[in-house]
C-alpha cells in the first residue's frame, strides 16, 4: 500500500489520528502528576515524553495546543513541577482510563483507583503503583508554530525504582518491571528483550554486551 499526501488529507479526521500516530512506532507509556494550588491532583496518560540529554538530565514533553481547558499544563504551569510515572502492565487499563475529559475538581487517581504518593518535596502527585516515577521541574516552553503544540522542557530531581531493576553500568531493565509501551493512540504493548549490543565501532560487527543487574 502506497499513501500519498493527498490520501493522508483525504482521511477522516480520526482514521487519520490512528494511522499517523501509528507511524512513529513504539512509544513510551507515562502517567504525568500534577497539582493545583488548591492541593487538587490531576493524573494524565501520555505518550510524547523523550529523553533530551544526561548532563543536565534533561526530558522534553509534547502538549496539545491549549485552545481548550487544560489541566495538566495549567497545573505544570501554575507550579512548576510534575512526575512522571511509567505505567505498568498491572495497571494498563486505568492508565488509558484517565484519558478521559474529567472536571478540574474530580482527580483522575480517585476515578481510577490509583494511589497518589509525593516524592521529596515534589508538590506534583506520583504514582504509587508505577515501578519508575520520577520528578520533573519545568525549565521552559517552546511553542511548536506548525500546529500549535508545545514542548515542555524540564530537569529530573528525583528518581524513585521500586524494583532490583539497575544494571551494574547504569541501564534500568524495562522489561523486568513490565514497562507498557503504546502503540497508535490506544494500542498497548509489554516488551519482549532480544538483547543488549556493545557501542558500535566501524571496524567492528555487532557484540552482544554482558551485563548484571546489581543485587545478582
Amino acid at each position: 500500500m502506497h499513501f500519498s499526501k493527498h490520501d493522508i488529507e483525504q482521511m477522516p479526521s480520526r482514521y487519520r489520528a490512528h494511522f499517523i500516530n501509528s507511524l512513529s512506532g513504539y512509544k513510551s507509556a507515562n502517567l504525568v502528576g500534577t497539582a493545583d494550588h488548591q492541593g487538587r491532583y490531576n493524573l494524565a496518560i501520555v505518550s510524547s515524553v523523550v529523553h533530551l540529554g544526561a548532563q543536565p538530565p534533561l526530558v522534553g514533553m509534547i502538549m496539545r495546543p491549549d485552545v481548550v481547558e487544560r489541566h495538566t499544563l495549567a497545573n505544570i504551569r501554575e507550579t512548576g513541577w510534575y512526575t512522571l510515572n511509567q505505567v505498568h502492565q498491572s495497571f494498563w487499563q486505568q492508565a488509558h482510563q484517565t484519558s478521559a475529559k474529567y472536571p478540574a475538581g474530580e482527580s483522575e487517581f480517585s476515578a481510577t483507583g490509583l494511589t497518589a504518593e509525593f516524592i521529596g518535596d515534589c508538590p506534583a502527585p506520583s504514582v504509587a503503583e508505577s515501578q519508575l516515577c520520577y520528578s520533573v521541574k519545568l525549565l521552559s516552553e517552546q511553542p511548536i508554530e506548525y500546529n500549535g503544540t508545545i514542548m515542555l522542557i524540564g530537569e529530573i530531581e528525583q528518581v524513585v525504582l521500586k524494583q532490583p531493576a539497575l544494571f551494574e553500568d547504569g541501564h534500568i531493565d524495562l522489561n523486568s518491571l513490565q514497562t507498557v509501551a503504546v502503540a497508535g493512540l490506544d494500542g498497548y504493548h509489554v516488551g519482549h528483550a532480544l538483547g543488549r549490543l556493545h557501542y558500535a565501532q566501524p571496524d567492528s560487527e555487532p557484540t552482544v554486551l554482558e551485563a548484571k543487574c546489581k543485587g545478582d
